[in-house]
């Protein structure tokens, strides 16, 4: 018989409806978003707009959207996410298993605490050590964490690093299944090439020009200001950059005036496949990045890539065969990466083949087929 999946996430996300729509296929599945309907229209601070996904999100999969009742709600603080019928909705359904995307939301947490125990408590995070600190507030945080994941009976692991990060609060081998961060490769990697090549000559790049991509939130986290300065004391002869995105720190980049470094304004899901065939090489230079899925995007588009240390999907994704990896905030060392990379536009072409691979193996399917093959068990 078909097991009955219940998924607490906070709002419909790109990365995560797709999975749903496939577990339905293979699973009796309801989703019960907690951040409200308001999230539909919700303002993105890092991006500084309101941000409306092109794809279907809410296509393929049962769902609800639950009353939020908090003061102030969100996904930025603890208490942005309070449903007082959140249990009762869940206990309404009667599912054989609950899955919690991230516990750091009341609502959340106050579910993995009442169904540990009454049914399997199944959770998706993707957290990591990489940033870990030390001291009491370390101390305590680990005593914290180690309770957390207690009401925990199994997670399904993103990566390498998020894997350690579960181990490390308390969670054993046998609770801990790979189920992969992953993206619509079969979208990012369709032909778009024409577009691209449009795209570049709207820029004003030559073909034979080595292009830079920076996609992301204009934040201080990302480091956008970290590719910039490496890029402009390189001065490397035919290699420009492009920044594609907004955030606060977007006057401060465009105030550099340079014919050689670009500027896009945020582009939406269906435009960024185009975007990241027109460059050469993708670079996230960020000081903290849980994952990284903007490298995953740039693999299946067939580019090579860049990133620095403190980017947790460098372990399993990067290497010299499709890109390379940087210390984290080491201008020296990114200017000294930025130039062996560029040196030659064959061999980017030839790691960006490498990245197309490679990224095969880390898919939506794989992911759906993970989770559902033991929930079905």
């Amino acid at each position: 018989m078909t097991k009955k999946l219940a998924i607490i996430s906070t709002h419909p996300i790109q990365y995560y409806a797709p999975v749903f729509q496939l577990l339905a296929r293979q699973l009796d599945l309801k989703v019960f978003y907690t951040w409200g309907e308001q999230s539909l229209h919700k303002y993105d601070k890092g991006f500084k707009q309101h941000i409306a996904w092109d794809i279907p999100l809410l296509e393929g999969y049962a769902y609800t959207f639950l009353k939020n009742m908090a003061k102030d709600p969100g996904t930025h603080h603890f208490r942005g996410i309070v449903n007082p019928d959140l249990i009762s909705e869940v206990q309404s359904y009667g599912p054989d298993a609950v899955l919690v995307y991230g516990w750091a939301w009341q609502s959340h947490l106050k579910a993995m605490r009442f169904f540990k125990g009454r049914i399997p408590v199944y959770f998706r995070g993707d957290s990591t050590l990489l940033n870990k600190s030390s001291g009491l507030a370390h101390s305590l945080k680990r005593l914290f964490l180690r309770w957390v994941y207690r009401h925990v009976d199994l997670a399904f692991y993103v990566g390498t690093a998020n894997k350690a990060y579960f181990k490390a609060f308390g969670l054993k081998e046998h609770q801990l299944v790979f189920a992969p961060h992953a993206i619509d490769n079969d979208r990012f990697g369709a032909d778009r090439q024409d577009e691209a090549v449009a795209l570049r000559t709207k820029l004003g790049i030559a073909a034979s020009d080595v292009l830079i991509l920076f996609a992301g939130k204009l934040e201080p986290i990302k480091n956008p200001q970290l590719l910039l300065t490496a890029f402009k004391e390189l001065a490397l002869e035919n290699v420009q950059l492009l920044f594609v995105g907004n955030g606060v720190l977007e006057s401060t980049l465009k105030a550099s005036k340079n014919s050689n470094i670009h500027f896009l304004d945020f582009q939406n899901q269906t435009m960024m496949p185009v975007v990241y065939q027109a460059c050469d090489l993708c670079c996230l230079p960020s000081q903290n990045e849980s994952w990284g899925l903007a490298i995953n995007e740039a693999m299946a588009a067939g580019r090579a890539v860049l990133a620095s240390s403190q980017v947790s999907c460098g372990i399993d994704l990067i290497s010299q065969e499709n890109g390379a990896i940087f210390k984290c905030n080491d201008l020296i060392d990114l200017k000294q990466k930025l130039i062996a990379l560029t040196s030659k536009k064959e061999c980017l072409q030839q790691m960006g083949e490498n990245s197309s691979k490679k990224i095969t193996h880390w898919s939506f399917q794989k992911q759906a087929k993970a989770i559902s093959s033991y929930v079905n068990r």
